[in-house]
């Protein structure tokens, strides 16, 4: 029994003939009445008594047209809901902090100004958290800076970025002009978590440099880093784009890494075996003009 079976019937019993019914439905007059047989079959009762070549439905028939109006009704409502919910396209975009902070609002607003009608849903976490969701299947796409370990991720690098050494107005790095590695050891830092990408890469740093550093604060967040390093005088790599306001005002000093070892891109990063939306193609266009960081200037250069 199907619903095509069930708009048989309906067209049969509001008409009073097959062949009228027929008629209505665009159908030959044979498959109608086979239609109504395999009902009568299928739920073992007469649904028409066929009097002198006229049709007079049953009290079985009755019950039935009734239920069947509701089921018909239900399923014509379901495809139009469907197909109406379909036109919408649901993205579920993450982001790392990182980015989420200093990117993302006026992408998305980019984003919502070139496809309307889109869905937008929104994740922000470390590199580590968006690479497991995006693995999970719980987000479409994601925009990281770290280092993406999965085979089965697709990690297109498109942005550039690069990391500094920030310190506070008031700290003794904030009369120089660069740094060496071993000028590191020992001083206090304000560190991102691990899983971070902006972590990780500071981390391979020292390691690689053989510099012990001591972690006096680890902060998910750049506003807290950068309450740390002009509160607490605590030392900072972090990314040029989230301090360019403070470098300006003067409350942040800035060191550039003379090895330019800390230069990085961000990527955008989905599953080998998605379906590449319009959305996919939409941000990753966006992602391919969005321009290069700057080195900001504190107000009173004059500049």
């Amino acid at each position: 029994m199907t619903i095509r079976h069930l708009k048989i019937f309906i067209a049969v019993a509001e008409t009073g003939k097959m062949s009228l019914a027929a008629q209505k439905l665009y159908l030959t007059q044979p498959t109608v009445s086979q239609a109504v047989r395999e009902l009568e079959e299928h739920y073992e009762t007469r649904l028409f008594d066929r009097l002198s070549k006229r049709l007079y439905i049953t009290e079985s028939g009755i019950h039935l047209l009734k239920l069947a109006k509701a089921a018909v009704h239900a399923f014509d409502d379901l495809e139009q809901q469907m197909q109406s919910e379909t036109k919408i396209e649901h993205f579920r975009l993450g982001a790392t902090v990182t980015i989420g902070t200093c990117m993302l609002p006026s992408l998305l607003e980019d984003f919502q100004k070139l496809l309307p009608h889109t869905y937008t849903f929104s994740y922000i976490g470390n590199t580590q958290a968006v690479e497991e969701k995006l693995l999970r299947s719980e987000l479409d796409a994601g925009i990281v800076e770290g280092v993406i370990k999965s085979p089965d991720l697709i990690s297109l690098p498109l942005v550039e970025d690069f990391l500094v050494l920030a310190c506070g107005a008031g700290h003794p790095f904030a009369s120089r002009t660069t740094f060496s590695p071993s000028d590191l050891k020992g001083l206090n830092f304000v560190m991102r978590e691990k899983g971070s990408g902006t972590r990780a890469l500071f981390d391979e740093y020292l390691e690689r440099n053989h510099i012990p550093i001591h972690c006096l604060i680890e902060a998910p967040f750049p506003e807290a880093m950068k309450h740390a390093v002009i509160a607490n005088h605590c030392l900072a790599v972090i990314s040029v784009r989230l301090i360019e306001d403070e470098i300006r005002k003067g409350t942040i000093h800035m060191l550039q890494d003379p090895e330019n070892i800390w230069n990085r891109t961000f990527k955008l990063v989905y599953h080998k075996d998605k379906f590449i939306s319009e959305s996919i193609l939409t941000l990753k266009k966006l992602l391919e003009q969005y321009p290069k960081p700057e080195l900001p200037l504190p107000a009173d250069t004059g500049i």
